[in-house]
């Protein structure tokens, strides 16, 4: 899911219920996780850290929204057919499901800042190298492709690192409130502007365009290098493995294995192999982590699927134009920013555990309301209920795993866990296609909402107040 698919008050903080204020979560010791009592320095350091964090994923999350308009209308204008026009789009996402594994275990090995700010210079490298083969008439299609591979396998490094930035950038009791306010970011740079400036700047050249993107991705490295603190991995303690926790699957200090397994990074094929085992073995053997990505996996298939079903609903069923169109899409996004800007205020009266719940209410009703009452209104009320569950689930769930997951393993969790629960994207879209041939729109919505329907038994079972107390520590 996007941020949307994905904060924002100074006082007691959205996932105050989680990490209390002056607590470091379990293995958050050299994270750089200052208590309320914090002194003036670190105060200040936390803030520009939060800045900088935010205006980073707002600046890149822009250039992305560009590039995805921009690439395939240059595709078009090649005269590429609309199968090659697609393949511009699978470029831009087929090294999630390709690399994001070795690359959680690189983002789990270096300087996590310094990942960031390279992957952004290839990022600008890349499309500066497009934009002087379309100044000089000399793009193609494969050109086109490898520019959209790059963008995309820098896109994993930079995101898989960023956000393993955020607990050592961020003392624990301000996390929630990062996250949301990044969340924010995301849903309105990529979700909105990104997309509607990637329009008017197309109208205005593709060169513009492209140079526009390059400019956002040189100001992201930028902004990155600003960061203040230390961002190499913390190394494991040796011989540690961690306590029993939740249900004895995994400690929560984090270091996992059988037999003692864990500590510190092999080298050589074997040693990225083992790493990433751990990566999947921490999220599996973790009963709350586990719930929560396979929960998500449903979601995020659903979702691609109401993605994939609505042009066609809209258009045969709801009768609607383009205009009508834009505005059922855009039901998704202002429900992210609504979730954004609520999700401090929705925690603290209903709890994580309920505001995490709303995001199943949510999408039940995404899938739903299309199958049982065709009307656009509703069908844009309920993708706005949607994307605020999203928005809601994002930032807790960030803030849960960032508590959670040892700083040696925050690269690794994170490849593991978009692996695994983003991986049915191009699953649920495949199969609300083909659910659509068989039995109609109706009813493939109809199907992903019953399928919906039946997460609250394991949610409910598994992510209870009382563990995402224990999980905490607290």
């Amino acid at each position: 899911m996007s941020a949307a698919f994905a904060d924002v008050e100074g006082a007691a903080p959205a996932g105050a219920e989680v990490i209390g204020p002056g607590k470091a979560g379990p293995g958050e010791t050299g994270r750089g996780a200052a208590g309320s009592g914090a002194g003036p320095g670190e105060f200040a350091r936390a803030r520009r850290n939060e800045v900088v964090l935010v205006a980073f994923t707002a600046m890149t999350n822009l250039a992305d929204g560009v590039l995805k308009i921009v690439l395939p209308l240059l595709a078009v204008g090649l005269g590429g057919s609309p199968g090659q026009v697609a393949l511009v789009g699978l470029t831009l996402t087929l090294p999630w499901l390709l690399v994001s594994l070795p690359v959680g275990v690189l983002a789990d090995r270096a300087d996590r800042r310094r990942l960031v700010i390279v992957a952004d210079l290839v990022r600008l490298a890349a499309v500066a190298g497009l934009l002087v083969a379309v100044a000089a008439d000399a793009s193609s299609l494969p050109v086109l492709y490898a520019c959209g591979l790059v963008v995309g396998l820098t896109e994993v490094v930079a995101n898989t690192a960023s956000g393993a930035l955020v607990p050592a950038a961020v003392p624990a009791e301000r996390r929630a409130r990062t996250n949301a306010w990044i969340a924010g970011a995301e849903t309105l740079a990529n979700e909105f502007c990104g997309p509607a400036v990637g329009g008017l700047l197309v109208g205005l050249g593709a060169a513009v365009a492209l140079g526009s993107a390059a400019v956002a991705f040189a100001v992201g490295a930028v902004l990155v290098a600003m960061l203040v603190g230390r961002f190499r991995p913390a190394p494991a303690s040796p011989g540690r493995t961690g306590e029993a926790g939740s249900g004895g699957e995994v400690g929560r200090g984090g270091e996992v294995g059988r037999d003692g397994e864990g500590g510190g990074a092999a080298s050589g094929v074997g040693g990225v192999i083992a790493e990433i085992r751990e990566g999947l073995v921490f999220v599996w053997r973790h009963r709350l982590l586990r719930t929560l990505t396979l929960t998500i996996a449903v979601l995020a298939a659903s979702w691609s699927a109401w993605l994939a079903l609505l042009p066609s609903y809209a258009a045969s069923v709801l009768e609607a134009d383009a205009a009508e169109y834009g505005f059922l899409i855009s039901g998704i996004g202002l429900g992210g920013l609504a979730g954004a800007g609520l999700v401090s205020v929705i925690n603290r009266l209903l709890g994580v555990r309920w505001a995490l719940f709303a995001d199943l209410v949510g999408t039940f009703l995404m899938m739903g309301v299309p199958a049982v009452f065709p009307a656009a209104w509703a069908v844009a009320a309920a993708a706005f209920a949607g994307g605020m569950g999203g928005t809601l689930w994002t930032v807790n769930a960030r803030t849960i795993a960032q508590a959670l997951v040892p700083d040696r393993l925050l690269g690794r969790y994170g490849a593991a866990a978009r692996l695994l629960g983003w991986g049915t994207l191009p699953l649920g879209a495949a199969l609300g296609g083909l659910l659509a041939e068989i039995f109609g729109l109706r009813a493939a919505f109809a199907l992903f909402a019953v399928t919906v329907a039946l997460l609250p038994i394991p949610f409910l079972r598994t992510v209870t107040t009382a563990e995402l107390a224990r999980s905490s520590g607290s």
